[in-house]
């Protein structure tokens, strides 16, 4: 039985003029309906996060900010994550110049960019169709066309880690370390995107070309040890550039305690997002809010990823790929080391199984749309296993498990759909009927006319994709903001996350700090608040303390001199933050006893230059 999953070897470098004829328009027609989605209506979603706008913003204005991903270009202190999305998009801003759209562009080309490339990855083991049927699961996945369609670091760390499939693909067909070595700079710039989270991959990849290349054992280990020098390297420079630069001449790392981009990668948004604490809770699960906050991923523990938090987001097809992944690696355990179809489910299913497992488990911060690092894994897993399963239809046990997958997708789907149950209400029926019909008829199998054969096979295309698709276009319809973005209807429940402080004042303050000139219009307490006033006004606002306005930058001296020396023309009460830890209650305080507040638009404002 393994060969029914392992019977057509695969062909990657056929010519593209010996492919069938429907192979290239029908990849540039997923590209365009990709693209599409993604672009459509893009600025309804205004700057999207403010934070990294804002970033982008400072990034724009000063080239300091820009390496360091500061959130002023006075560069007092940076992001709470590395820099590396915001050197892309700070790079089309300086190009097309900073709006809306250009803040929020980058992303949807990395969307499509990623649609492509899970496409090329899949076709290199399994063909055409199973690599189209990746890529447009991918883009209708409903945290997809969420994510590439805002401005959080989470698309370029997608498209990263899908490049470091493909290499490690085509690294495991002929045993190449200089493809594994580029996989390895593609994990070490996912770890400059977003730090740890970009390491979860990694086990499955490594395991993968060791089990599968076609070498001796010694030379995939050596392998395997360049391509984890590569990782070092991509991620490292970086990293050591920040401990040497002097911390004086550089901005403080928002989110870590010690000025430090490796203490920050091994704390807050390392080992702290995993067990809690750092900055990330009290370890207990959900994050700050506690098991019951769905926007910090709800309670812990295996049903996370279904979840009300997580479900809707990316387990449309999770079933079918679970169910697609046991399946295929049972039918190919009598299969050659070397065989591709297993090694492939082994890169996606590995990346599937560790990167689902920590997001189940974690107990510090983790948010609903960190599942977009899942959907390129399940709509892989489906199409390879779907597409081997179908191939092998002849056979009863192949058979039988299609049929499965197709009807745990369609009764998931029903309860999925059932928790925003005034949302299209005929769908989840219309789903369930069709999906039991549907695997009953691949169960029992069909007559072999090439009629009957299409029709089936789109009633399953259509069965498996109705749901996640219907979701991922009412994602597109709306426009989201804040810092804790989720997909589906307003109905979900999930909100748009916290926003800064003094958004609806923001306007007015704004207009105020357009017309100064000092290095800093104003400085207010948290990143949040001032990112606000940073898009209002075009200006660069220090944001005390950072996210939450406990960093210990700036230093109340240090803010005493920059009044002093005529650099801060205003200080705006009422941000977020002043958490523990931080000068902001200080320096506020301070500010509260020397000189005169006013009221503008609502806000309490302090002028302090004379």
């Amino acid at each position: 039985m393994s060969t029914v999953l392992s019977a057509r070897p695969a062909v990657p470098d056929v010519p593209d003029r010996a492919k069938p004829r429907w192979v290239r328009p029908s990849v540039f027609g997923l590209l365009a309906l990709t693209a599409v989605l993604y672009f459509w209506d893009l600025t309804a979603s205004g700057f999207g996060n403010s934070f990294y706008a804002a970033a982008v913003q400072s990034g724009t204005q000063s080239l300091k900010a820009w390496l360091f991903g500061s959130l002023d270009a006075g560069n007092v202190i940076t992001v709470d994550k590395p820099p590396a999305a915001l050197w892309v998009g700070t790079a089309f801003a300086r190009v097309f110049g900073f709006s809306s759209f250009t803040v929020l562009a980058p992303q949807a080309l990395m969307g499509v960019g990623s649609v492509g490339l899970l496409y090329l990855t899949v076709r290199r083991v399994s063909g055409p169709l199973p690599g189209l049927l990746a890529g447009a699961m991918l883009a209708l996945t409903p945290v997809a066309a969420l994510m590439f369609r805002f401005n959080n670091p989470d698309a370029l760390l997608t498209l990263l880690l899908i490049a470091g499939a493909y290499c490690t693909v085509r690294a495991i067909e002929k045993a190449s370390p200089r493809w594994l070595v580029f996989a390895g700079v593609a994990i070490g710039f996912g770890f400059l995107t977003k730090m740890m989270q970009a390491f979860l991959v990694l086990p499955a990849f490594a395991l993968a070309y060791l089990i599968a290349a076609p070498t001796g054992l010694g030379k995939r280990l050596l392998h395997l040890v360049y391509a984890g020098v590569a990782v070092i390297v991509s991620a490292g420079w970086f990293v050591a550039l920040v401990e040497i630069w002097p911390s004086a001449s550089r901005p403080y790392i928002g989110g870590s305690t010690g000025n430090s981009l490796l203490e920050l990668a091994l704390g807050y948004n390392g080992l702290g997002r995993i067990f809690g604490g750092q900055g990330n809770g009290g370890g207990m699960g959900g994050g700050p809010g506690g098991s019951g906050n769905t926007a910090f991923g709800g309670s812990s523990g295996l049903g996370r990823m279904f979840g009300a938090s997580f479900g809707t987001e990316v387990s449309w097809l999770l079933p079918a790929a679970l169910i697609g992944l046991a399946a295929g690696l049972w039918f190919t355990r009598r299969a050659a080391r070397t065989d591709r179809t297993r090694a492939s489910l082994l890169v996606w299913g590995g990346w599937l199984l560790v990167t689902g497992l920590v997001f189940s488990f974690m107990s510090g911060t983790v948010h609903p749309y960190y599942a977009v690092q899942l959907a390129p894994a399940i709509a892989a897993l489906v199409a390879i296993s779907g597409h081997a399963l179908w191939r092998g239809r002849a056979h009863t046990a192949p058979r039988t498990v299609l049929g499965g997958m197709i009807a745990a997708t369609a009764a998931w789907d029903f309860i999925l759909l059932d928790r925003t149950p005034d949302w299209l209400p005929a769908l989840r029926w219309v789903i369930v009927v069709l999906g039991l019909l549907v695997s009953t008829i691949v169960v029992v199998g069909v007559p072999r006319t090439r009629t009957v054969v299409l029709g089936l096979a789109a009633a399953i295309v259509l069965t498996l994709g109705v749901g996640t698709a219907g979701y991922a276009a009412e994602t597109v319809s709306l426009p989201h903001s804040g810092s804790i973005p989720t997909s589906g209807p307003k109905s979900s429940g999930l909100g748009g996350g916290f926003g800064g402080g003094m958004d609806e004042a923001s306007g007015s303050v704004g207009q105020l700090l357009g017309g100064t000139t000092t290095k800093w219009a104003a400085a207010t307490t948290g990143s949040q608040s001032a990112a606000s006033l940073e898009l209002a006004s075009g200006k660069s606002v220090m944001g005390i303390g950072g996210w939450d306005g406990s960093d210990p930058a700036p230093t109340l001296e240090q803010f005493k001199q920059y009044v002093a020396a005529g650099e801060v023309a205003y200080y705006v009460d009422g941000g977020r933050g002043g958490g523990p830890g931080g000068g902001s209650n200080d320096i506020s305080e301070w500010v509260a006893a020397n000189f005169t507040a006013t009221t503008v638009g609502g806000e309490t404002v302090y002028q302090l230059t004379r």
